[in-house]
């Protein structure tokens, strides 16, 4: 790296901690506040974009084939997470430029969430929580949850998360069985080819499958009504649930309860799901863990740090 500090463009940042790294490497740019494509963003840009080498994304914060090439002399694309389809990935390519993301790092925070979620809607933890601060207690017992062990529990996606999920659910003397496109050889739990009857068969359903054109929706209303009026719902994962009819199903009774980590809109969430005890509300935070944005950081340096030594990237996307 030369005396003179390279420039970066930062779109955004999932681990902020990562931000006096960054300083110590590059100059860094900062689009205003709250802007995106077109008119300020675009106007921030197109003042620095002959000086910009590095440009920085995250998950959700990516950057479209416009950012992409008007930035002539970029050399490499950072994204900050491990998914990477908010960065328009061919423009990328096009361009013959190096991207690399973070994969697998919040793998296991992501399955201790889900088996939180499981717990806390399950026992009506959360619903316990507001009943004993709202002075209930003394009047008279809230109610009952529902056991966990000895249950059964299908995952829908039997990826890194799922199996992580799976070995956790095993400790909670849970019966474990999977849906996906394909049976896993290295695996003893039950394999479903058919969602449905997946459903069918379970007390409660994780979902942390991938994000994928053929896993949109996959979760809707034949398949909660299979799951039943006594099923408990986990998501994790994104575009998998079609909340419209989750909302319809909660409603009438037709599963029991949810815990939910992601929404169609975020942050913006259906009143009905924001009214409804049976159901656990969480701000897309199962990655959140302050352990995984720390190792999330030291990626990032060390694929920036091996790009302008020139020496192999040490996570690129396949």
């Amino acid at each position: 790296m030369t005396s003179e500090k390279p420039d970066l463009l930062l779109i955004h940042t999932s681990a902020p901690m990562v931000l006096p790294g960054l300083e110590e490497r590059f100059v860094v740019h900062r689009p205003p506040e709250g802007s995106g494509p077109g008119g300020d963003r675009d106007a921030f840009v197109a003042g620095i974009a002959d000086r910009v080498r590095v440009l920085m994304v995250s998950t959700f914060f990516g950057a479209d084939a416009d950012l992409i090439n008007a930035l002539p002399n970029l050399e490499i694309v950072i994204n900050g997470g491990g998914h990477y389809d908010s960065t328009d990935v061919e423009a990328v390519r096009a361009r013959g430029l190096p991207m690399t993301y973070t994969p697998r790092l919040t793998t296991q925070d992501v399955a201790d969430h889900v088996v939180s979620l499981l717990l806390h809607v399950a026992r009506r933890m959360c619903e316990g929580d507001r009943f004993v601060r709202a002075g209930g207690w003394p009047h008279g017992p809230m109610g009952f949850g529902t056991r966990v062990h000895g249950k059964r529990l299908g995952i829908v996606g039997l990826g890194d998360i799922g199996r992580a999920v799976s070995r956790r659910a095993e400790a909670f003397d849970l019966e474990v069985c999977y849906n996906g496109p394909r049976r896993k050889d290295d695996v003893s739990y039950r394999y479903y080819a058919d969602l449905m009857e997946m459903a069918a068969a379970v007390d409660f359903m994780a979902v942390t499958c991938c994000t994928a054109p053929d896993t949109r929706n996959i979760i809707d209303g034949p398949v909660l009504q299979a799951l039943g009026g006594k099923g408990l719902l986990v998501n994790v994962a994104r575009k998998c649930i079609d909340q419209t009819a989750l909302i319809a199903a909660l409603e009438d009774g037709i599963i029991a309860g949810a815990g939910l980590d992601v929404f169609e809109s975020e942050p913006d969430l259906p009143a009905a799901l924001l009214a409804m005890e049976k159901v656990v509300l969480t701000p897309h935070m199962a990655s959140s863990a302050i352990e995984a944005k720390e190792d999330q950081r030291d990626l990032i340096l060390a694929n920036l740090d091996a790009h302008f030594a020139g020496q192999p990237l040490p996570t690129p996307i396949p």
